[in-house]
């Protein structure tokens, strides 16, 4: 074979086929010529790579070549990745581009993120096949970025990014790569989105945009449902026995590739015997953001997984109509909690913070005197009303209300707050801490959110919170919903008006951030 190269090199194909003598030229020899003809666009890619540049001109050049019958794909892939000047797709092309991005770990408030690598891979969306992945560890502008932290968490050290190219030497191929296809990952909108976005800026750079997004995370969380947690890459990778998470680009681009594959084989052999295959999933209530991004809508030839992400989205249009609560009265003496126990009860030497048995996985719980911390506060003043600038994983608003803190509450709180802190940096996690107590809000006193879950009830969702409304006169009545109506709730809750809270502790580490979140199990609102 590589003698019948050189004189194809050397003398053409005619010429070679005169050399053989062929009297007749037939349909096998025209194939055989038709694969010399690909030879010699192999020794010209060959000589394009010696002289370091790209080693295709054209995509239809490419895959003439990667389809070769002689050379096949594989000889041509590794020819092509000896050359430093890769060829990189053109922009605008009906790919899915799997990506993701490695960053450094912010150390303190207000600190930016620093890209040290991107990885991506180019699919067929019809046959989910690869069709070209890149990946490059990138220098950032101040090396002194790359903390312990940092380290820590992708294992990209200041050495590794030392001879590395910058964002701005890769930027072309990163816009080639992501402009105008569709982008995939997981957790891209509320994290690598922005990155990339910023990266772009600092330069200069006008941003790629993508012409359609698929979020895996809060896509597999709700049609796969909280079987595999947090819903975590390392999570779902463990859930289906993929391996440990490396936390390199192109490694966990492929890997979420792979969950997707599992989660979409799982859901179709259910559908196929719903009643025997089927798993019932429990609603979890830890927060998906809805972010504002300037990305464009997904058009009408994307996957039908793009368009689940619209689905999700909340639509806040619908208006109000009639009342969907009923109002029953109750003895005074029952609208308590027994359990509960206000600040003064607390004594602070006895709160610890500790794992609780959750399941396949560990959960943080706050602790008094050896039995879960469940607190309570009388007359706490309102001071924003209900908040939906959250979703749940089924797409759900996760409301909240802020509310101020008594004295002796918020040193309780501090406290439970500042135990978590350390137990969370002991066990080596690196998600940013949101604490409990803001002390530098709007208003002077300090403040905290109230977190109002729902529950799926039938085919609608209803408040797990109870929620009761005491008169002038002492009487005390239940309110009890029949769907949740954010709007319907800020009614109710009016800043500056009061309200008793019997709230529990709930610890979270959850999409790199992490903190206690106050869930309020029975809220009485005091009447003016």
């Amino acid at each position: 074979m590589q003698q019948h190269i050189l004189r194809v090199v050397a003398n053409g194909p005619g010429n070679y086929a005169k050399a053989l003598k062929i009297s007749r030229v037939g349909q096998s020899l025209s194939r055989e010529m038709t694969s010399l003809q690909r030879m010699l666009q192999l020794r010209t890619m060959q000589q394009r790579v010696q002289s370091n540049q790209p080693a295709f001109r054209s995509t239809a050049e490419r895959n003439a070549l990667y389809n070769c019958p002689i050379l096949g794909w594989q000889e041509t892939r590794e020819m092509e990745a000896a050359t430093p000047a890769r060829w990189v797709p053109q922009a605008e092309g009906p790919e899915i581009a799997f990506f993701d991005t490695e960053t450094t770990v912010p150390s303190r408030k207000g600190e930016s993120y620093s890209l040290l690598e991107f990885g991506a891979i180019l699919v067929c969306p019809k046959r989910l096949v690869e069709v070209f992945s890149y990946s490059t560890l990138i220098k950032p502008a101040d090396l002194d970025a790359i903390s312990v932290a940092s380290v820590r968490c992708n294992g990209i050290t200041r050495e590794s990014v030392g001879s590395a190219p910058t964002f701005a030497d890769v930027a072309d191929t990163v816009y080639a790569i992501l402009h105008g296809r569709v982008w995939a990952g997981h957790n891209i909108v509320r994290f690598d989105c922005p990155r990339i976005k910023e990266a772009f800026s600092e330069i200069g750079r006008t941003s790629p945009e993508p012409k359609g997004l698929i979020d895996t995370l809060p896509l597999l969380t709700q049609r796969f449902g909280r079987r595999a947690g947090d819903m975590k890459m390392a999570s779902l990778a463990t859930y289906f026995g993929l391996g440990r998470q490396s936390h390199r680009s192109l490694d966990d681009v492929r890997m979420n590739l792979e969950v997707v594959k599992n989660c979409a084989t799982v859901l179709f052999l259910e559908a196929s015997l719903p009643d025997v295959l089927s798993v019932a999933t429990p609603l979890d209530e830890l927060p998906i953001t809805r972010t504002n991004t300037n990305i464009a809508s997904p058009s009408n030839e994307t996957s039908l997984l793009v368009a689940h992400i619209e689905e999700m989205k909340l639509d806040s249009s619908n208006a109000r109509t009639a009342q969907s609560y009923t109002i029953i009265p109750i003895d005074e003496g029952s609208s308590g909690f027994s359990g509960y126990l206000e600040p003064d009860e607390i004594l602070t030497h006895h709160i610890k913070v500790s794992p609780l048995p959750f399941g396949q996985f560990a959960k943080t719980a706050v602790f008094h005197k050896d039995v879960p911390l469940h607190l309570c506060c009388t007359s706490m003043k309102i001071c924003f009303g209900v908040s939906t600038k959250f979703l749940d994983s089924a797409g759900r608003p996760k409301l909240n209300i802020v509310v101020e803190v008594p004295e002796k509450l918020c040193k309780v709180l501090e406290q439970c707050d500042e135990m978590a802190l350390k137990m969370s940096m002991e066990s080596g996690s690196i998600s940013q801490w949101r604490p409990l107590v803001k002390k530098d809000g709007y208003v002077n006193q300090p403040t905290v959110r109230l977190h109002i879950p729902t529950v799926a009830n039938g085919d609608r969702a209803i408040y797990s919170t109870e929620i009761y409304q005491r008169e002038l006169s002492g009487n005390v009545q239940k309110l009890v919903f029949t769907k949740v109506d954010a709007s319907e709730l800020d009614s109710l809750f009016i800043p500056g008006h009061t309200l008793d809270a019997f709230f529990n502790l709930d610890a979270y580490d959850y999409q790199q951030n992490a903190g206690i979140r106050l869930v309020a199990k029975r809220l009485v609102l005091h009447s003016k």
